[in-house]
C-alpha cells in the first residue's frame, strides 16, 4: 500500500516538474534570442531593399549624416522594442495561432533591426547604448499584455503599428532628400507595419482604451527623443 501510494505522489508531481522545466527552457530560449538582438548576431531572412551602395549614390553633408543616424537609431530602437514586445506577448499567449502571427511579426522585426543596423554602419554611426533598457522594458510590457486576452493582445500589436506606421511617415518626411539609401529601408519598413496592423484587425484586434493609447505615445516619445542622441 505504501509503495503504490509512493507511487501515485511521483505521478502527480512529474507534471509540475515538466512545467517548471518547461518554463525555465523558454526563459533561456527567450535570453538568449534577446542576446543575439541585441549584438546584431540574429538572422534576418530578406535583403536590404537599400541595395548594395553604388558610385551614383549623393554624398550627404556631415550634418545631413548626423541627422540621417540619429533617426535611424530611432528606427532601431523602434524594431528593438517591437522584437521584444511580440517576443513577450507570444510567450504566455494559448492560442497557438495568434501565436504563430505574433512570433512572424517578430521574425520580419529581425529584417528591419538588421537593415537598420547596416545604414548605421554606413553613416558610421552605432545604435543606442540603452537597447538592453528598452528591450527588457518592452519584453516585459508584452507579458503583461498578453494577459489581457486575445483582443486586447492583438489590439495591443494592431495600435503598436499603427503609431509606429505614423512615425516612419514622419522619417519619411525628416530625412535629408538626398538619403535614398534610409529612405528605401524606411519604406519598407512602413509597408511591413501596415501589413502587420493589416493582420492582428484581421484576426480579432480589439481597439484599446485611449488612456492606454496616449501612454504608448508617451512612451514612444520618451524614447525616440533620447535615442535621436544616445
Amino acid at each position: 500500500m505504501e509503495q503504490a501510494m509512493h507511487g501515485s505522489d511521483l505521478r502527480d508531481a512529474a507534471p509540475a516538474w515538466r512545467r517548471r522545466t518547461g518554463w525555465l527552457d523558454k526563459a533561456l530560449t527567450e535570453a538568449g534570442r534577446a542576446l543575439r538582438v541585441l549584438d546584431g548576431s540574429v538572422a534576418h531572412e530578406r535583403a536590404n531593399p537599400a541595395g548594395p551602395a553604388a558610385a551614383d549614390d549623393p554624398a550627404l553633408s556631415d550634418a545631413e549624416s548626423r541627422h540621417a543616424a540619429g533617426l535611424m537609431r530611432v528606427n532601431h530602437v523602434g524594431e528593438i522594442c517591437a522584437q521584444a514586445l511580440y517576443r513577450g506577448q507570444a510567450l504566455s499567449c494559448r492560442d497557438e495561432g495568434v501565436r504563430r502571427v505574433l512570433l512572424r511579426a517578430a521574425e520580419e522585426e529581425v529584417d528591419h533591426l538588421a537593415w537598420c543596423r547596416q545604414r548605421l554602419d554606413e553613416l558610421h554611426s552605432r545604435p543606442s547604448l540603452l537597447n538592453p533598457l528598452w528591450y527588457a522594458g518592452s519584453f516585459g510590457l508584452g507579458l503583461v499584455a498578453s494577459r489581457a486576452g486575445i483582443p486586447y493582445n492583438l489590439g495591443f500589436m494592431a495600435e503598436t503599428e499603427r503609431q509606429v506606421e505614423e512615425h516612419l511617415d514622419g522619417h519619411l518626411n525628416a530625412l535629408p532628400d538626398c538619403d535614398r539609401r534610409s529612405r528605401r529601408i524606411v519604406t519598407q519598413m512602413r509597408d511591413d507595419e501596415i501589413g502587420h496592423r493589416a493582420t492582428a484587425e484581421n484576426h480579432g484586434a480589439a481597439p484599446l482604451p485611449a488612456l492606454v493609447r496616449g501612454a504608448m505615445r508617451l512612451m514612444s516619445k520618451v524614447m525616440t527623443t533620447t535615442a535621436y542622441r544616445i
